[in-house]
């Protein structure tokens, strides 16, 4: 590797920014998921059916979803272009900045029809951020560790979920405990919405510190060489559909069932307890606090065990698991105890962790460099679309529609076999080495000089 690819930040700074930076977006993106179970069915959609004001309330949630493949296309063709590092900051800032614009908005008793409008036009910006933050934040770490502990260092970004997750459950939680049902319903939901503000110029001063990812540097060199010499370049996206559509299915796949697991666990569960069993809001909460805690921890582990047996055993573990769990999971929430419904939550976190914490490092090694921020964000993001956006949505349909947990366990459980089946006919990536792509395999078998290793 040439003295212009050596990477300049240590991989801990790496995973440092990469961890904080999708802590604080995902912290932003479920915030809206958790105040839209809460306190947005009555205050931006009201209704008197209090399940259609939900209803339509996850739907303006799963609209962040729709553009999230767009923001994947978009920062995915210029993350391949012109690096990783200049779009995660971008991500960051434009994230942050429709979360605490969510903290000032007007509701519908105020603006009327306005106060809906806007907020889905704030989702949209929150959805489009996102798409672009994923890849970015995986392939950076990926790029940057190496090819033997990959799976350890890149599923840290992964732990941004639940950290995430934890932070803006935890600061509701807080604020749901000290203020009254009154209080919170006027204003004390806004604080977490404007508390994205501080969060963001932490994690800002925190990424523009780290350097740009030496393989990609390394890959551009050899892009703006070939280039120089007449080659034609298409555009990453073009090259994604031509030569890697099937990484973009197994990607899609691989996280369909995690995807719906995720969000069923979490934004949908605080709708059951609070609407179909009638229990204090706090309950729910806590008991998905509880289990974001165990499950951020849990993840850098099953990453681990992946660079050990692979990333299929690893991954095919938490599906299998969670295809059986679907109809445990909502057995135990209905016995309304609050330690059982938080066992129920963390087991099925810990499930979910084990799809979740291989996923990084096993989508990233799907995809050639010059078109790898473009193909694993346009498979993981694809996949959010057809699971974790519609996955509230169809759980609130079938509890409104049959009363029961049972349709929805099924619903579950076959999601986790789409993603068992991806999985079981995908082939293993463990071992690649992401600075040769599969032209450099192909040109020639001669060994690879040690300079040009990793």
């Amino acid at each position: 590797m040439s003295d212009t690819t050596k990477p300049r930040s240590g991989i801990g700074r790496i995973v440092g920014a990469s961890l904080i930076g999708t802590t604080i977006e995902w912290y932003d993106f479920f915030l809206y998921g958790s105040a839209a179970a809460l306190v947005f069915n009555t205050l931006f959609f009201p209704s008197a059916d209090p399940l259609v004001g939900t209803l339509i309330a996850f739907v303006t949630y799963a609209i962040g979803f729709a553009a999230r493949p767009l923001g994947g296309i978009v920062f995915g063709h210029y993350g391949d272009k012109i690096g990783r590092k200049k779009l995660l900051v971008l991500s960051l800032l434009m994230m942050g900045g429709a979360t605490f614009a969510m903290g000032l908005l007007p509701t519908y008793d105020t603006i009327g029809v306005w106060a809906p409008v806007l907020l889905t036009l704030l989702r949209l910006v929150q959805g489009f951020a996102l798409g672009g933050e994923w890849g970015g934040a995986v392939l950076i770490v990926s790029e940057h560790g190496g090819d033997k502990h990959r799976g350890f260092w890149a599923s840290w970004p992964q732990a941004g979920a639940p950290g995430g997750n934890l932070l803006a459950t935890g600061v509701l939680a807080l604020l749901a405990s000290v203020q009254s049902e009154a209080d919170f319903q006027a204003w004390g939901w806004r604080i977490p919405f404007l508390l994205s503000g501080l969060l963001v110029v932490i994690g800002l001063w925190i990424r523009v510190s780290v350097s740009e990812s030496p393989v990609f540097l390394e890959a551009q060199a050899k892009a703006e060489a070939a280039a120089a010499a007449g080659a034609e370049e298409k555009a990453p996206v073009v090259e994604v559909f031509r030569r890697s559509w099937r990484e973009v299915l197994s990607a899609i796949g691989t996280r369909f069932g995690e995807n719906i697991s995720y969000y069923i666990l979490t934004s949908f569960l605080l709708v059951y307890v609070t609407v179909h069993l009638e229990l204090p809001k706090s309950t729910a909460l806590n008991a998905v606090l509880i289990g974001s805690a165990v499950h951020f921890f849990a993840i850098p582990l099953w990453g681990a065990l992946s660079d050990r047996v692979g990333r299929r055993p690893v991954t095919l573990i938490g599906s299998v698991g969670m295809a059986a769990w679907a109809f445990v999971f909502f057995g135990l929430v209905d016995s309304e105890s609050f330690v059982v419904i938080t066992l129920a939550v963390t087991a099925g976190l810990l499930l979910h962790g084990a799809m979740y914490g291989p996923q990084a490092a096993f989508i990233s090694e799907m995809f050639d460099t010059k078109v790898r921020y473009s193909g694993a964000s346009m498979g993981s993001q694809l996949a959010s679309i057809l699971a974790g956006a519609l996955a509230p949505i169809i759980a609130v349909e079938l509890l409104r529609e049959y009363g029961s947990s049972t349709p929805i366990a099924v619903y579950l459980c076959a999601a986790a076999v789409i993603t068992t089946v991806t999985v079981a006919v995908t082939r293993e990536t463990l071992g690649r080495d992401l600075s040769r792509d599969r032209d450099d395999a192909e040109e020639t078998q001669a060994p690879v000089p040690a300079g040009d290793r990793r």
